[in-house]
């Protein structure tokens, strides 16, 4: 027993159990925080915030209805295929369903309404519609991962083992929840990504079709981006934006396009910095650790030499 466990033993024997900590002063401390202070809540009934674990279970089972050889099981036959893809895609939209609920009456003012469950299920059917549309992206995007990286194998690979494939399809689900309405849902399943692969994808970001994030890590894709058709990316670039308009009150202005039109065929290598809204044309390559804030011409091959010729000497 450590010296300071015997003397907490000793005073605890000779005076009974001795309080460690003014917990009645620190609640009371936080109650007035909380409620007065610094209060935060919106008005109304309390009420249940989506699930990141529950999300995580949803993801987790689409993404096995989606590749069910790949991420379910492999000895599957036509007809019990087809069952393991149901009985997981009916998890999964039970799941979602409770989560964009919960999302939904989270940020409401008033209490929770049959129209917000109708408005929750409604949204949900829309977007199971749309999980062929989803795949058929993915297996571009898994296409182009394949072309692009002479150390891939196999679609296996980089489908289960790649950190870029895993961002990508947890964006293209939380990119088409967010369209939807589903914001709060979608920005969790976005976190979800980044904290599983360092890759930060905001889901309002737009990508194009065949997709490839080589290595990934320290990708950085802000909310209004626009991403074209085969752009391929390396880790650390960010798609960001230069500056925040305010509005007469000194706050920042939402919604405005901020973040870069990145055009087809683009090449993005490591450590690029690429910010507001300016456009990178088509078939054009950026060097690694350029920091760029210029429109670029269709086809241009840009350096941080070129980048530094541009720059007038103080």
């Amino acid at each position: 027993m450590s010296r300071v466990a015997e003397d907490v033993k000793q005073d605890t024997d000779r005076d009974g159990p001795a309080p460690l900590w003014d917990l009645g002063t620190i609640v009371a401390g936080l109650r007035e925080s909380r409620d007065v202070a610094h209060n935060i809540w919106q008005r109304g009934p309390s009420r249940r915030a989506p699930s990141r674990e529950a999300l995580a279970e949803v993801l987790k089972s689409l993404t096995e209805a989606l590749f069910p050889r790949h991420y379910g099981r492999s000895d599957f036959g036509t007809e019990s295929i087809d069952a393991f893809v149901e009985g997981k895609l009916g998890a999964a939209l039970d799941g979602l369903l409770e989560q964009v609920y919960r999302g939904q009456t989270f940020v409401s003012d008033g209490a929770p309404t049959e129209r917000h469950f109708e408005d929750a299920v409604t949204l949900t059917r829309d977007f199971a519609a749309r999980l062929p549309e989803i795949r058929g992206r993915l297996v571009s995007d898994l296409r182009a991962a394949f072309v692009g990286d002479p150390a891939a194998t196999s679609f296996p690979e980089i489908l289960i083992g790649y950190p870029g494939m895993v961002a990508i399809i947890h964006h293209r689900v939380a990119h088409l929840l967010y369209n939807l309405g589903a914001t709060m849902v979608a920005r969790l399943i976005a976190e979800l990504a980044h904290s599983a692969t360092g890759i930060d994808i905001h889901p309002g970001a737009r990508l194009g079709a065949s997709i490839f994030i080589d290595h990934g890590t320290g990708v950085v894709i802000g909310e209004t981006a626009i991403v074209g058709d085969r752009v391929r990316i390396y880790q650390a670039v960010t798609l960001g934006a230069r500056h925040f308009p305010t509005d007469h009150e000194g706050k920042a202005i939402k919604g405005n396009a901020r973040h870069p039109i990145i055009e087809d065929d683009v090449i993005i290598y490591a450590g690029a910095t690429i910010l507001g809204r300016i456009v990178v044309g088509s078939g054009s390559t950026i060097g690694g650790n350029v920091w760029l804030t210029e429109d670029v011409p269709p086809n241009s091959f840009v350096t941080q030499a070129s980048v530094r010729s541009k720059i007038s000497p103080r």
